[in-house]
Formats: structure tokens, sequence, C-alpha cells
């Protein structure tokens, strides 16, 4: 069987190079999102400044839902000062540092703010300095409270060294002079001060207790080794108390970021497993206590531990690896079944034959997977090591982007090759036998009969699954009317494909049915190659609609992706722009937050009407859907009851200024599906990985600019890593003096960015996020195999009618008529594409308009249309004159007794 798979493919290598290019470019798309998923789940992030620590103990900075993958807590948790004492006595240990981070930055002599990798948490305690790997100090430690030690970097930007004095903003105070007593020459270092210095300005002092209370969670305290270099256990319970512990302790005092224990060579896994111990301990002598969840890490698992915001992007990675996957299926198993459907139906003749010669249905089929399978088995190798190389570029780009940092590297490892090969060996042994079912089921002398021809009647099952496909996809058109979310908007493009997918099914009718409608309206007279054209469509109805449904895929795509993205942007930008009572906005990204005092001062200034602090930061939300648990990250505000002053969220029930204590405020989309209305608790998970059971105290409706819950100031205190605002809001009388007035402050202030609000309209791509970026560049892609594909099948399809092209010149048509005819097929292709395209995108893009900008047209550039209308009739136009022509160079003679 494997010899006459080969012996037959030989004759068919037109419509086998589609069947190839589509195995290739499907295994391409599969093994760079299959990189991008392992990504995700095992790359780790460089130790960075926990690389001379052999061990680290610290709070877990991801949350870890039952029966699903961990999500990544982007502020840094803290665990008790108390552990450094007893994790410095364990044997093995030589040096036990309870580090802190805070906001601080450096001013060079100009007053100007000297860029730092992380200004959150840029300023460190002197001891901070064991545990970097080898530090080359020129200088000596700070002892005082107004020294400081800088890292190499920083103080090459700030033109210092050791002796000068240096203005310093540190945890939100006004700039002070230090003298600068030491150089650190080491990578992330930052900027050091003395030990009881660091303490103060991170507002670490005091507060403790040797049993760690003032962390919130509680828990067993039993620890568990998951394979990655990280072990764990809770200091005072499960952490699933009913209260807001978290809301109540106020700040951090008597904690600290995370221990790091430098231990004796080859004692690290003892010391490791001692600590996990000590954990166990302290959680049992907590019990009942409010507590932190407390982890171990060695190895590469310090990585996360390091840099808990930047960890945050390989749950990225693996989120878009998902939402990535599901389409990209789709449209590979439509292009693979298609080009398997040229290839097998120019094959027909031959299948019948073998039919007639005594060749079983299930013989035919055999043989029909087999010679699929050893064009794919060629064909995927390099599709792998594409795949690869397009995974690189796609991370080059998420980095360009500042999607992810650029030091998370990408892990290539075997298993998104293992998978492409199962993936796409199912996709075309099940493909090729559907392709063959037909021919294999038919006797043997109406499969000799048919072969030649096509069934005169497309099938009645066939049809009416691809109708009811099309009505589906216009049931799901409808979402976006009822959810008005991201997610709402996906299911515009799910519909569109479902759509086109249905069209392939239902195509040969409604091709025959032009066919004949063009047939009956042919006035007398009509050119010969007009007559030909007409009399091909209705005679090959299933192979010219296979053409038209690959194209019109093609054209839905693109409108209903481009079109549901650019529509989102604009419907978020429209809520933040009527959103925003406030003109002017006041940052200091290189501070690490907005410094105290600043709100004050922009109160007094005049003309200012109101001003409010706003910050962002990220919640885990469980609650309950249809009976079953789940849990969903999500984007979270942090505002003061201040905020109905700067900000209108649509408030429809309840009010912001109600936002004190331990109570959130959420969107109506979400409160509706998750029964969280007004006076309602909601279980929440803080970015520290607190957690919390505010009070839902108002309910409004422009979550899709604002997001979709927004906490209080005091119930986020002491939850995030900076422990400042964000940016400051204000509303000004809109007079050119109060402008003037603020510019002013602003100038006064070192590191302080004056911005207006109102930064566009949304509608341009110009003001696209990463996000869509991101997806528009996925749709590029996408878009590319699919036309190339598509290419390949109208070249291998008009190939196959070299026979057809013969007997017409030996019948007496001219070469010129043959091109003529050829290219009113390619126009009929072209057109009927395009329009049933558009007329499968119009139902979800309006329904799209109405549901997120309440106008029946979608947002988005106006040229995409023509554009996407151009490119698929020049598709169908150069792939179906170059094979002709080619054709026609071979004499009707010889290309009659040849075979393919």
């Amino acid at each position: 069987m494997l010899h006459l798979a080969v012996r037959m493919a030989g004759h068919r290598i037109s419509a086998l190079l589609a069947v190839a290019c589509a195995v290739l470019g499907g295994a391409a798309l599969i093994t760079g999102t299959g990189v991008l998923a392992e990504s995700g789940l095992r790359s780790q992030l460089p130790a960075g400044r926990l690389a001379g620590a052999d061990v680290v103990v610290s709070s877990d900075q991801s949350f870890h839902p039952a029966g699903d993958l961990p999500i990544a807590l982007p502020e840094r948790g803290t665990v008790p000062a108390a552990l450094v004492d007893r994790l410095a006595a364990l044997p093995g240990v030589t040096a036990a540092v309870g580090d802190v981070g805070f906001p601080a930055a450096v001013l060079d002599a100009d007053g100007r703010v000297v860029p730092a990798e992380e200004p959150r948490a840029a300023g460190h305690g002197w001891s901070s300095t064991k545990l970097l790997t080898d530090p080359k100090v020129r200088g000596t430690a700070p002892a005082g409270a107004a020294e400081v030690a800088l890292d190499s970097a920083t103080a090459e930007a700030a033109g210092v060294r050791a002796g000068d004095r240096v203005e310093v903003v540190a945890a939100g105070r006004s700039a002070a002079t230090y003298r600068v007593t030491a150089v650190v020459d080491a990578p992330g270092a930052g900027i050091l001060f003395a030990d009881r210095t660091a303490a103060r300005l991170s507002g670490r002092e005091g507060g403790g207790s040797s049993d760690g209370r003032g962390s919130s969670g509680s828990g067993s305290g039993s620890g568990s080794n998951d394979g990655d270099g990280v072990t764990g256990g809770r200091v005072g319970g499960d952490g699933s108390g009913s209260g807001n512990s978290g809301a109540t302790t106020g700040g951090r005092a008597g904690t600290v970021d995370l221990v790091g224990l430098r231990t004796e060579p080859g004692a690290e896994e003892s010391v490791a497993a001692a600590a996990r111990e000590t954990i166990e301990d302290a959680g049992k002598a907590a019990s009942g206590e409010a507590g932190a969840e407390v982890i171990v890490s060695t190895g590469s698992g310090r990585g996360d531990i390091a840099s808990p915001g930047a960890g945050a992007a390989r749950s990225l990675l693996i989120l878009l690896a998902g939402s990535l996957s599901g389409i990209i299926m789709m449209v590979i198993g439509f292009v693979m079944a298609s080009a398997l459907a040229v290839s097998i139906g120019g094959q027909r003749r031959d299948l019948a034959l073998m039919r007639a010669v005594g060749a079983t249905p299930r013989q035919i089929r055999r043989l029909a997977a087999a010679q699929a399978s050893i064009i794919a088995a060629v064909a995927v190798v390099p599709g792998v090591g594409l795949g690869y190389l397009l995974a690189g570029q796609f991370r080059r780009m998420l980095v360009d982007r500042e999607v992810i940092p650029a030091g998370l590297p990408l892990t290539y490892g075997p298993l998104p090759a293992l998978a492409t090969v199962l993936l796409l060996g199912l996709a075309v042994q099940v493909s090729a036998r559907s392709a063959a079912w037909r021919t294999s089921r038919l006797p043997a002398t109406e499969a000799v009969a048919e072969s030649r021809s096509e069934p005169r009647i497309p099938s009645k099952i066939r049809i009416r699954a691809g109708l009811l496909l099309i009505v589906a996809a216009m049931t799901l058109s409808a979402v976006p009317l009822l959810s008005r979310t991201v997610l709402g908007a996906a299911a515009t493009s799910m519909a569109g494909i479902i759509g086109a997918i249905g069209l392939a099914l239902a195509g040969p009718a409604l091709v025959r049915g032009i066919g004949d409608t063009a047939a009956r309206r042919l006035r007398p007279g009509v050119s010969a190659p007009t007559w030909l054209a007409v009399a091909n469509i209705r005679g090959y109805a299933l192979r010219l609609s296979g053409v038209v449904s690959a194209l019109a895929m093609a054209v839905v795509f693109v409108l209903t992706y481009t079109l549901a993205q650019t529509t989102v942007m604009s419907a978020t930008a429209q809520d933040t722009r009527t959103g925003t009572l406030a003109q002017r906005s006041l940052s200091a990204p290189g501070l690490g937050g907005v410094p105290d005092g600043v709100l004050a001062d922009v109160t007094r200034t005049d003309g200012v009407r109101a001003a409010a602090p706003v910050s962002d930061t990220t919640v885990v939300w469980e609650y309950e859907m249809f009976g079953e648990p789940e849990v969903e990250a999500a984007s979270a505000m942090i505002l003061t009851p201040a905020a109905p002053d700067v900000l209108d969220l649509g408030v429809r029930d309840g009010s912001l200024a109600r936002l004190t204590g331990d109570t959130v405020a959420v969107d109506s989309e979400v409160a509706r599906s998750r029964d969280a209305g007004v006076g309602k608790r909601i279980d929440l998970v803080l970015g520290d990985g607190s957690r919390v059971s505010p009070e839902v105290v108002a309910v409004y409706d422009r979550g899709l600019g604002f997001g979709p819950v927004a906490v209080s100031h005091d119930l986020a205190e002491g939850h995030t890593t900076a422990g400042l605002d964000q940016r400051v809001l204000v509303r000004t009388d809109g007079t050119d003096a109060a402008l003037r007035e603020l510019t002013e402050l602003a100038a006064a202030r070192p590191g302080l960015v004056l911005e207006p609000t109102d930064t566009g309209s949304g509608d341009s791509l110009s003001d696209a996020p990463a996000t869509v970026w991101i997806n528009l560049a996925t749709i590029v892609v996408l878009l590319g195999y699919l036309l190339l594909s598509i290419a390949n099948k109208l070249v291998a399809t008009t190939a196959q009618r070299r026979n057809e092209i013969a007997t017409l010149r030996l019948n007496g048509t001219t070469p010129r008529q043959i091109l003529a005819m050829m290219r009113r097929e390619a126009a009929v292709i072209g057109v009927a594409a395009v329009a049933t395209g558009v007329l499968l995108s119009v139902v979800p893009l309006v329904l799209l308009g109405v549901g997120f900008l309440d106008r029946p047209w979608p947002a988005g550039p106006v040229w995409l249309l023509p554009a996407v209308a151009l490119t698929v009739i020049c598709t169908a136009f150069v792939t179906v004159e170059l094979p002709t022509r080619q054709a026609l160079r071979t004499a009707p003679a010889h290309a009659l007794s040849a075979r393919e």
C-alpha cells in the first residue's frame, strides 16, 4: 500500500504541493504557538539581584486555583521579619538577609531623574549586597541616615562617585542630600541605604511579632515540592478566612519582602528542607492567626521572586497561546481539508479504477491517507523548524512592545514539535479519509463514471450542515449585544469563521445556483469564452465552491478579526474619554509613584476644582458559575471617595463616595453574571496574595474603559509594591491660568510629569495598545498562510484541468478564447468570494457596532475592505492565469497522452 501511494504521489506533484504547503504552514503556526505555551509554563527569569542567595524564602507570587494554571501576582508580598533570625540559626546557613525594597530615585546635577530598572523597588538596605553575586565595592558601607551607596550604572548616569553628594528621592519623600559612601559594581544592586534607614523609609520598623502576626492569610503549614525549585508552606493557616485581614493592617511594619540565605557548599538542599520545616512550625504556632503563604525557592525558581511583576509575563504567554490556538486550529483544519479535497479529487479516476479491479472501500481510504501522510511527513520537518524561528520573532515583537521583559527567554523543547506532529498527523488522516469517502463508497461502475465529472446534485446532508453552521454563526453574532466585554467581541470573530466553514459546506449549491441563473439569462450569440465559463460554473460547482469558500474565509477572517479589535479599542477609548472628568494627570514614573504632599499641593493650586489619586493593580476574583468554582484575574483601579469628582464611571447603583475601608465597586456586566450587586460581599485575592472579602458599594457601566473592579484606597493600602499612588487626576476650571499653575508645580518637583488625560479618539491604529498590535500581527501571519494555501490550491485546481484545456483546443478553441474563459471564471471566483465574505461579516459586525458603539457599523480603517477585496481578486486572477498559460505551452496531444 505504501509503495503504491508513493507511485501515485509521483504523478500528482502539483496537487500534492498544495498539501505540502498547507502542512508546512500549519506546522509552523502550531509549533510557534506551542513554544509560547511551553515558555509560559517552564521558562524562568534570571535570578538577577538574588543570584548570590542559594535559598530564598518569600511569599508565593502566584495564586494556585484548583485544577487550573497558576496566576501570577504582580505586587510584592511580604513575610514576617521574625523569620530572619529563625532561618539564620539553621545548620548550613552562613548568612540570612531580610531584604526590603521601596521606591527610590537619584537626581543628576540638573535635577533630572536618573532612570532605574525598577523605580518602585530600587531602594534596599546595605545588607542586600550579600544577595548579589561577587559584588565589587569601591568605598565603605553607608552607616548614617544621610549616607547612601549606588550601583555603578546609576552612579555613572548621575555623574557621581564615592565621596560625592547626590540628591535622592526615597519612599515618596522630598528630595534629600546624601553622601555617596560606595559604588557597587553589580547589576541590579539599586540604591543602598543603611539597614536602619531602609527599614524606616520602607515603613518596616516595629509592628511585628515573632509569631508573624500582621500578615494576611492562614494555613495548616503543609509544604510541598513542585519540582521547579520551589517548596512552600503557610505561616498561619490556609488563608481562606472570610475577613479583610489585609485591609485593616495598614502598612507593612514588622515584615520583609523576602529572606535570602547563603549556605555552605553543598548544603543548599538540606537548608531548603530545614527552611520548609521552620515555615511549617511557624504556621502551627500561628494557627488561627492571619498569616501569609510562604515558599522556599532555589535554582531557577528564584527568578520570579526577584521580579514579581515581570513574572506575570509568563502567564501572558500562556494566555496568548491559548487565545491563538483555537482559531489557528480551525484555520489549519479548513485549509488542510480543502487542499486534500483538491488532491484526492484529482485522483478520483485512479481510485475508481482501483475499485473496479477489486479494491475495498477501506483500502481506498487507507491509500489516500497513506499518500497524504507521506507528503505531510516531508513537509512537517521544515515547518517545525520554521515554527521555532517564528516564535523567536514573535518574542522580539513582544519585547519591543514592552509586553514581556527582555530577560524572559523562550523555552525551546521537543514538546511543541511532538504536539505538532500528532495534531497534523490526525488532521491529515481525517481530512484524507473524508475526501476519499464518497469515491470509496460508490459502486465500482458508478465511481468510474463519476471520476471525470461531479455529482449532479450536491449532497443534501452537506448543504443542510452548512446552513446550520451559518445560522449558528449568525446566532453567535448576538453575543456583543448581551456582553459588552472583550470576550463578547471575540464572539464576532468566531461567528465569522464558523459562517465561512458553513459556506464551504453549502457552497456547491450556491455556486450551482449562480451558474443556473447565469445560464438562463445568457443572450443568444454570447461569446464562446463566456458560454464556456458559465458551463464550467454549472458543471463543476464543487470545485469552484471550494476555492470561493477559501477566499471568502480570508475576507471574513480579516474583516471580523481586525474590526473587532479596532471596535473594542474605540469603545474603550470612548468609555475612558466620556468617563474622565479631569483634564490633566500628574504622575512620577521615574520615582516609583507620586511623592507625598503632591496631592495637597495640587488641591491648593489656583484654578483646580478637584484632584484625586488613582492607581492600578491586579486582583483575582473567586466566584461560582453554575455551581462550579471559577477564578479570574482582572485589572483593578484603586480609588478614594474623592474619585467621583474626577471620574464618571457611569454608576447605576450605589456611590463611589462610599469607597472606604473594605469596599469595592464592580462593573455591571460582572455584577449581573456573578450576583455581585450592591451590599454583597465578594471573595478577592489582592495583588500580593492577601485574601479579602470586601463589600460592593457601587455598580457602574463603563467597565470596558475602566476595568471590571475598583477597590478602595484603604483596602489596597499595604498591598502594593510601591505603596505610592501612581497618578493624580486633576480637574480644573479650564482656564490657561490653571494650566500654567499646574505646569509650574510639576516643574518645581523633580520627576513629576503633567499630561493631558485626552490622549486620542482610539479610532486610529496608531493609538492601538500593544495587545492590539499583537493580535493584528497574528492576523497578518494567518492571512499570509491562508492566501498562500489558497494560491496553491488554485494553481493545483487549474493545473488539473490540462486535459480539459487540451480537449477544447483540439475542438477549435483558440488560446485567446481559453484565456478569456479562465479570466471570466477567475472574475466570478473573486467577486463571489468578496461578496459572500462581506455578507457573512455584515451581521456580526453590525451587531458588534450596536453592542459596543450604539451604531450599526464598527470602528476601523476605511481602506480595509477595498484592500482585502483587491488582494482576493488579484490572488484569484494571478493563480488562474499563470498555470493556464503554462498549460497552453503544452501541445494538446501531448497533454492528453501524459499523466499529471
